[in-house]
């Protein structure tokens, strides 16, 4: 996601990308109004991406969830990027590539190679 995002722009890219990625089940919008949406892309009953943009704050939040458990996210405050690797999930990333911005589509590319790395569907 690039600074340029808006709700409505996200809504766009993830109706896209959820019918070009074969491992989505489907997409639930928990919320959507003109400045927030949140939204799961399901994998399984218990793995799935949660993508969250604030437009008022400024804030995106990306992340894929196992179990309850955060394995790899992006998440943005202001205009201030950091990643949460998926050796180290809790931790902020705030190298020179933790920091970069990302599109949804670059960030659902990296969660391919998460579930690839960890044999999961």
């Amino acid at each position: 996601m690039t600074d340029s995002y808006a709700v409505d722009k996200l809504f766009l890219e993830l109706q896209r990308e959820v019918n070009e990625r074969a491992y989505v089940r489907y997409m639930v919008v928990q919320e959507h109004s003109r400045l927030v949406i949140k939204v799961r892309l399901v994998i399984t009953d218990d793995l799935f991406v949660q993508i969250y943009r604030n437009d008022r704050f400024g804030t995106t939040n990306l992340a894929l969830i196992y179990g309850g458990r955060r394995l790899y996210g992006r998440d943005q405050l202001n205009q201030s990027w950091h990643r949460h690797t998926a050796d180290a999930p809790q931790h902020h990333d705030r190298s020179v590539e933790g920091q970069r911005a990302v599109s949804l589509g670059e960030f659902l590319d990296e969660v391919e190679i998460v579930l690839a790395d960890r044999n999961l569907p």
